[in-house]
């Protein structure tokens, strides 16, 4: 395209956006992780192998028809009115005694009171302040208590139905989470703290610490407490095994008070150990303008560092046993963002498929052998293809195989040879490309064109307004914010021109009288398939959990309630579609 000719239509598109005039429908879906300007973890020692982004421990509340979310020491925190797009507030919530700390916001309590929002990071000193807002929007923010003595690390707010005021705490592999409530005018503590939940690895699978739930190094962390009241009953989340590890997740416990006693939910509520995006652990449940709950946690990485993290969001929700459940099925897959009161039971997954997952790839350059090509279409957030440079020029282009429709493409940046003065929030970067199709590989139209993007998009979702007909996509760079040209995941999603596969037969689980946490389950391959989904759970309709498992026909599952029965289905998953659910299995 011209750039003269392109700058002459952005000034006629501002003049029209001016007028009130779209340009663009409205997104209407979205893509795990979420696209937003995480900054770059402000440790120093947490980025000796390489500067990288980092967040976690995010909570987003509904304050007022918008959404604020706020999430481990970003200097700041976010804002949306649809849950897709996220304006950034510059804020450090210090006071000149906090001194230089790093941790300004780890891990943060927020909650609502009255007309208020209260925000407060995590602390064992009695120098940080509770502070409060009526107008987040506009960055217009008080002390509300100078000096918040009660302290706490992983701090929760919570706000009961009838106005009293609980603060809930705790991130420890020695101790519980405590839960205490607050004089509401003083924020004074009523009473002694109480000890809430403590984890029982030794019958939860899924609470052993280890990537292979092994238990072999550490005890498992409790951590990440948060509370949500539900037609009269107190759902205490929290989060474990281990924030490194695939299998994070939240658990939850219910009571019929906001301290207990609380009896554990057996299965996880939010657990994603599968896919691109891997791990659902320490985050918090929100409603939508609707009513819809969903569920914000966070999604491992740890490619630079152990707290390397991204963040996700999820359809959740409480079935009609009152039983809460987090739906993360296809869950880094494009969803439908909230349109209205829906019933989260029913996936809100577009059915838009994968349609490049390990095909072949072709590149510019190649930084070295660890960086290799296939890397960014392998569906692993951990490993990437980096070029050999920075420079506007370098690209990737992806072979779907055969000619297909897609709706959409998500474009994943890695941190490769990041400028090492990037600790922090870095305000002012941005990425630019150019997206490109083609059906024969000679004859190329622009898909997107953002050469003139000024934001910061690290995980770019391009939702297509009208779906294109293509079998090659080529992502071209204009413009690194800093480092080499690097891509974790170049994915396309759309619908193949095939059939859906057959489904899955041979489904074998064998659950062991060693350790009944445990099951190994086995099938026979479908010859057409990419990956495959197992869904279990308590119930044979209540099958809340779902791992997906690519490039394998068994897995070892170990997240299982030793004392009850478990029910398990799987299905085959390819370009076209989703295979009929086996029949049910239940093991004892």
């Amino acid at each position: 395209m011209n750039h003269k000719w392109k700058y002459s239509w952005l000034i006629v598109a501002a003049g029209l956006l001016g007028c009130g005039i779209s340009l663009a429908q409205a997104p209407r879906t979205y893509c795990n992780p979420l696209n937003i300007d995480y900054g770059y973890t402000p440790i120093p020692n947490f980025s000796e192998w390489g500067r990288h982004r980092a967040t976690a421990d995010p909570v987003i509340v509904n304050y007022k028809g918008d959404y604020y979310l706020f999430s481990t020491n970003q200097w700041g925190y976010w804002w949306s009115s649809d849950l897709s797009n996220w304006k950034f507030v510059s804020k450090k919530f210090l006071r000149p005694w906090n001194g230089d700390v790093y941790d300004e916001l780890c891990a943060p309590a927020v909650g609502i009171v009255g007309d208020t929002l209260l925000v407060f990071g995590s602390t064992y000193t009695d120098k940080f302040t509770l502070w409060m807002s009526t107008n987040p929007k506009e960055n217009q923010w008080q002390p509300l208590v100078d000096s918040f003595s009660i302290g706490g690390w992983d701090p929760d707010f919570f706000t009961d139905n009838n106005g009293r005021f609980y603060m809930y705490n705790g991130s420890s592999n020695r101790y519980p989470l405590y839960g205490i409530e607050l004089n509401r005018q003083t924020f004074a503590p009523i009473g002694t703290r109480k000890e809430l939940y403590f984890l029982e690895d030794w019958r939860y699978g899924w609470q052993r610490f280890g990537e292979y739930m092994d238990n072999t190094f550490l005890d498992p962390f409790i951590e990440g407490a948060h509370m949500t009241q539900h037609n009269g009953k107190y759902y205490l989340q929290y989060a474990a095994p281990g924030t490194e590890f695939s299998g994070y997740a939240d658990g939850v416990a219910v009571g019929d008070s906001p301290l207990g006693p609380f009896t554990t939910q057996s299965v996880p509520l939010s657990y994603k150990p599968g896919g691109f995006a891997r791990g659902a652990g320490h985050g918090a449940t929100f409603q939508d303008n609707d009513g819809n709950y969903w569920h914000v946690s966070t999604i491992v990485l740890g490619v630079k560092n152990n707290f390397e993290r991204r963040l996700g969001i999820w359809p959740a929700g409480f079935d009609n046993d009152g039983v809460m459940y987090c739906n993360t099925a296809f869950g880094d897959y494009p969803h439908y963002l909230p349109n209205g009161p829906a019933d989260h039971l029913e996936s809100r997954f577009t059915g838009w498929m994968l349609l490049n997952y390990n095909k072949p790839v072709q590149v510019s350059s190649t930084l070295g052998a660890a960086y290799p090509a296939n890397h960014a279409v392998d569906e692993s957030m951990k490993t990437y293809w980096s070029a050999a440079t920075g420079n506007s020029g370098e690209w990737i282009q992806s072979d779907l195989g055969k000619v297909s429709t897609v709706h959409a493409v998500q474009i994943n940046y890695a941190d490769q040879d990041a400028d090492s003065a990037f600790l922090g929030k870095m305000e002012g970067i941005y990425h630019q490309y150019v997206l490109s199709y083609s059906v024969d590989g000679r004859k190329w139209s622009v898909l997107k064109d953002k050469s003139w993007n000024r934001t910061d998009i690290p995980h770019e979702y391009v939702e297509l307004e009208n779906p294109v007909k293509a079998r090659f996509i080529r992502l071209e760079n204009v413009h690194m914010p800093t480092g080499k040209f690097a891509i974790s995941g170049l994915r396309v999603f759309g619908k193949g021109p095939g059939i859906k596969p057959a489904p899955v037969n041979d489904f074998i689980v064998l659950r062991t009288e060693k350790d009944k946490r445990s099951a190994w389950l086995k099938w026979s391959p479908v010859d057409d398939a990419y990956a495959y989904n197992i869904y279990t759970g308590l119930a044979p309709d209540k099958l809340y959990n779902c791992i997906m498992v690519h490039g394998a026909n068994e897995y070892y599952y170990k997240a299982m309630d030793s004392q009850k029965p478990y029910y398990f289905s799987i299905e085959a998953i390819n370009e076209n579609g989703v295979s009929v659910r086996s029949e049910v299995k239940r093991v004892n």
